[in-house]
């Protein structure tokens, strides 16, 4: 072989071993490591729809731009509803050398539609795509999960609805504090994942503007029309500066966010489901769907589903915590760091989704024990509040002075293993001479709860009233 030819082949092979995706710049292979750890179609997969919904909207501005022909154009549209249905029907071929969802998709456009294809790519960069396509993905996870949340308040109102006047006991540091009903801390969590929503809510109506136009990060010469794009893909505006169009994050962090504070209120529900349900509280039951067995124990039943939703919770917190770390030491604009936002994203949303439709399910699931929660509700003097605003109204004592005769009363029944209930009026009037025997009527839970009437408290005609303005509310 001569040395001409053998030249030849050594340029041929290079050229084989190039990236298509870099053009000319680049004549040798890289190694195999380089494709692996460059490659992001894994998991960027997911963004196809998303991904052809841009381009289609890019196309439809560039022919009407006159950037594009017609011709072209609506080859190229074709061709990416084909490209869809091909992923959608699982008979697309994603090729990790393709490096990501963007070229996976062009390169397939191209083999369907020839050398149209790529004039799709005029007027834009992957990194106003990839942050085109990971804004519209959020903004969908948002509305998916809002609905889920929806559902979680839903179920919680029934159970408030249902239990307006089941009697439990409220607790502060865990020691018990005022009786409250069941409904009444239903509720509770109805306003906590009330404010979930409104924090996705926020997030949604930040993040919907269009970075698509911005290109590489300077804009673009050609003459594009952002505003159609926008328009088309159902953004409010295209964003103002192309550099943080392409560099911005925020969005992910922001959902990240509020998805970290929605895992950490079904983590506190799930904690308090795992304590409901042992046999030292006796508070709810959860039927078969909802626990599991023990292998050596036939007599357990476990709230596992409480306890994995309640170990999750870290999971999603890890996936901000990891976003906040990749973008605290970058520069503007873009830099291949970027690429690890969108795996924490990805898990945190799927892991929220899957501990919200547990949650509902075992919120619709739990029954209440309503002996055993009002016979927690009458021990640990949980009345004694109420009798220091009995003598607060009919002695006329400052609550400061009442709070030190409760105290006292307190005290000596518990001296005795006694409850409040239980002293005598000769008692108790040794400790303040002016109690009358009229005390008795405050010294029930049942009275106890009844008198919290002002507004937001556990009185259970409020209860039923603020269970029928959140339905209203958020249903």
């Amino acid at each position: 072989m001569s040395s001409t030819t053998r030249a030849k082949k050594k340029t041929a092979g290079s050229r084989r071993g190039a990236n298509p995706l870099w053009g000319g710049r680049f004549a040798g292979s890289h190694a195999a490591i380089m494709e692996k750890i460059n490659a992001s179609i894994d998991f960027d997969r997911r963004l196809y729809a998303q991904d052809i919904a841009g381009s289609k909207a890019h196309c439809r501005m560039l022919m009407r731009q006159g950037i594009v022909s017609r011709k072209d154009g609506q080859a190229i549209l074709r061709g990416l509803d084909r490209v869809r249905a091909q992923i959608e029907a699982g008979r697309f071929e994603f090729r990790t050398s393709l490096e990501d969802i963007h070229m996976n998709v062009e390169a397939r456009l191209a083999e369907l539609i020839g050398s149209a294809a790529g004039r799709l790519h005029t007027a834009r960069s992957r990194n106003d795509q990839i942050a085109t396509d990971f804004r519209l993905w959020v903004r969908d996870a948002i509305d998916g999960l809002d609905h889920q949340m929806r559902d979680l308040q839903a179920a919680l109102i029934d159970q408030a609805d249902r239990n307006a006047a089941t009697i439990m006991p409220g607790f502060t540091h865990l020691q018990v504090a005022q009786p409250v009903t069941f409904g009444h801390h239903m509720l509770a969590y109805v306003e906590m994942v009330g404010r979930d929503r409104s924090r996705l809510a926020d997030c949604r109506a930040r993040l919907n503007e269009s970075p698509l136009g911005a290109a590489a990060l300077a804009g673009t010469s050609f003459r594009i029309d952002r505003q159609m794009t926008a328009r088309e893909l159902g953004f409010d505006r295209p964003m103002a500066n192309s550099l943080d169009a392409v560099s911005d994050r925020d969005y992910a962090l922001e959902f990240l966010s509020a998805l970290s504070i929605s895992a950490v209120h079904l983590s506190r529900l799930a904690e308090e489901i795992v304590l409901w349900t042992s046999a030292q509280f006796g508070f709810v039951r959860l039927s078969d769907a909802y626990t599991t067995g023990s292998s050596i124990m036939p007599q357990k039943r476990n709230p596992d589903a409480a306890e994995i939703v309640r170990g999750k919770a870290g999971r999603v917190i890890g996936a901000l915590l990891a976003l906040l770390n990749m973008l605290k030491g970058l520069p503007l604009t873009y830099g291949k760091d970027m690429q690890e936002d969108k795996e924490p994203t990805f898990d945190a949303a799927d892991t929220l989704s899957l501990s919200l439709a547990a949650m509902t399910g075992m919120v619709r699931d739990m029954a209440p024990n309503k002996a055993a929660l009002r016979a927690a509700a009458a021990v640990g003097f949980a009345t004694a509040t109420d009798l220091a605003d009995w003598i607060v109204r009919r002695i006329g004592l400052p609550f400061r002075q009442a709070h030190h005769i409760v105290g006292s009363l307190v005290k000596l029944a518990e001296r005795d293993g006694r409850a409040l209930s239980d002293l005598s009026l000769r008692e108790m009037r040794e400790v303040e001479p002016r109690i009358t025997k009229a005390v008795y009527n405050v010294l029930t839970v049942e009275r106890s709860v009844a008198s919290r009437t002002s507004y937001g408290g556990t009185a259970p005609d409020n209860v039923r009233r603020q269970a029928k303005a959140a339905r209203k509310r958020y249903l």
